[in-house]
């Protein structure tokens, strides 16, 4: 199960591990597409790595920060740093291969 960010929880959320950070919006078609394949990303990755949401809409601030232009975006933190980012719909396949290389 995602779990959703905010500026209060951010910074201390993913300041250790490797995080993917899904930045979405509710009205957005694409965003809703990610949702059922991050559920299964992140239950094959718990205990691995940590699965997040950003709402656009709710925390501009963050999504301003990391130059958020096009959702859905998903960036993936080593120990609080962007290491990776990807735009637009990901298959639950390419969201592995990108990912382990930081585990």
């Amino acid at each position: 199960m995602t779990l959703v960010l905010n500026a209060q929880n951010f910074n201390e959320t993913i300041k250790e591990w490797v995080t993917l950070v899904d930045f979405w919006a509710e009205w957005c078609g694409p965003c809703q597409m990610m949702l059922p394949i991050l559920d299964s990303f992140s239950s094959v990755m718990e205990g691995k790595m940590k699965v997040w949401k950003v709402n656009v809409d709710e925390a501009p601030e963050i999504a301003g920060q990391f130059r958020v232009m096009s959702i859905p975006t998903l960036i993936v933190f080593k120990d609080g740093v962007p290491v990776e980012t990807m735009v637009w719909v990901q298959q639950q396949a390419k969201l592995e291969e990108v990912c382990s290389k930081y585990l």
